[in-house]
């Protein structure tokens, strides 16, 4: 995680001034939807709205720890479930769109929010509810939440999304909404330049600044993820990776590997870097969407070593 700066604990300069003006005259609205990229501070900012806003009605001392760990009586997080094994029959294709094979917001996570509001806030005015990835509400909970947010009550809800054409209109007309704009590459530059150590950036001299910065469209936590993903390979297959692969052999070898070491949403970041790095090289479009290709299997869950071997493949033959 980012570490802010103690005199500016928002990340997004127009952000911060809009919610340092909500928090100085108190000025709460019912709900709030914080939109942008992934991995441009959401939900790092919004926990911090919270405890600045129970700081102002409260005299605790560790209110930003109870925050931090999730046990302070007047705040709810509601955050995104496992499926398991439960198959649903007849879902739309928005409901498809929006489990995307992995993880959803229930009803029964959003019916907990009218208890949480029902009992009386404890150590502040008014409780807060904070609901991660909220495009991952299914239509029950949509609509349950909908209801939730008509009714007059004592609380602060803030909804953080990627995907706001997900939600329910109704539900966006109800909130504020927040937005959170990409980060530029000076923005991030600076970022990287101010942390206390940047070593890991020269692990590897192959992994070169401008590529990392432009296949992490503009979202400061997805450098710090493919920097972690390009550097756990080693010197051996970064070199591989580092062009278009020719040989059928090591297609295999390198599709089995990435597929056994990373998860799905890793192998989403190094497909990014890729695709940036071998632009810059080859400036040939069809190898960028033979890879773009390759997320759209990933995120459908495809086999992913047979999407990488296919796709490779593929590649192998294109006139580079």
């Amino acid at each position: 995680m980012i570490e802010v700066k103690k005199n500016k604990f928002f990340l997004n300069e127009e952000v911060n001034i809009c919610l340092n003006n909500i928090i100085k005259n108190k000025s709460f609205a019912n709900g709030y939807i914080f939109f942008g990229a992934e991995g441009v501070g959401k939900k790092q900012t919004a926990l911090r709205f919270i405890i600045e806003i129970f700081k102002q009605s409260s005299q605790s001392d560790n209110v930003e720890e109870r925050i931090t760990n999730n046990n302070h009586p007047d705040f709810l997080i509601i955050e995104p479930d496992s499926p398991l094994a439960t198959k649903s029959s007849g879902s739309s294709d928005l409901e498809k769109i929006k489990k995307n094979g992995s993880e959803i917001i229930k009803i029964a996570q959003i019916r907990n929010i009218k208890t949480f509001l029902g009992q009386k806030s404890i150590n502040s005015e008014k409780k807060i509810v904070l609901i991660v990835d909220a495009h991952l509400l299914n239509e029950a909970a949509s609509n349950c939440l909908l209801k939730t947010l008509e009714e007059p009550s004592n609380g602060i809800f803030i909804l953080l999304t990627s995907k706001l054409n997900l939600l329910l209109d109704t539900i966006i007309s109800r909130c504020q909404i927040i937005r959170f704009r990409s980060f530029s590459s000076k923005n991030i530059k600076s970022i990287l330049k101010d942390l206390p150590d940047t070593s890991k950036l020269s692990i590897n001299s192959k992994l070169e600044i401008e590529d990392l910065i432009n296949s992490a469209n503009g979202s400061p936590n997805q450098v710090f993820r493919i920097i972690e993903v390009w550097n756990d390979f080693s010197d051996e297959i970064i070199s591989k990776l580092d062009s278009p692969i020719k040989n059928n052999l090591e297609v295999l070898e390198i599709s089995k590997l990435i597929s056994e070491k990373l998860e799905v949403q890793e192998q989403i970041c190094l497909i990014n870097l890729i695709q940036t790095i071998w632009w810059r090289k080859t400036n040939n479009i069809n190898l960028i969407k033979k890879l773009e290709n390759l997320k759209h299997f990933l995120k459908r869950n495809i086999q992913p070593r047979l999407a990488w071997e296919i796709t490779f493949l593929k590649i192998s033959m294109e006139d580079i």
